[in-house]
């Protein structure tokens, strides 16, 4: 399936499960399992729980996608500059 026939939803990695997958809640309170797409894999990003991450899902089998980027937005951690 190409990238541009998946559905684009928004949400935050609750927790990471085994086998490098992340248990996500979108945006309209859904619950999705998700695996990081090749080039977040390749470039190795790290996602942690609390991101906030696009999700592409399936039309087919909306349970479950991958996230394919993680969003800057929030305030910086301690220490941090915005």
């Amino acid at each position: 399936m190409a990238r541009d026939d998946l559905i684009q939803a928004t949400g935050s990695v609750d927790k990471i499960l085994g086998g490098g997958r992340y248990q996500i809640t979108l945006e309209n309170g859904q619950q999705v399992t998700a695996q990081l797409s090749g080039r977040m894999r390749r470039f190795r990003i790290r996602v942690i729980p609390g991101d906030r991450v696009t999700v592409g899902l399936s039309p087919y089998d909306p349970t479950h996608g991958f996230i394919t980027f993680r969003l800057k937005d929030g305030p910086a951690g301690p220490g941090g500059q915005s």
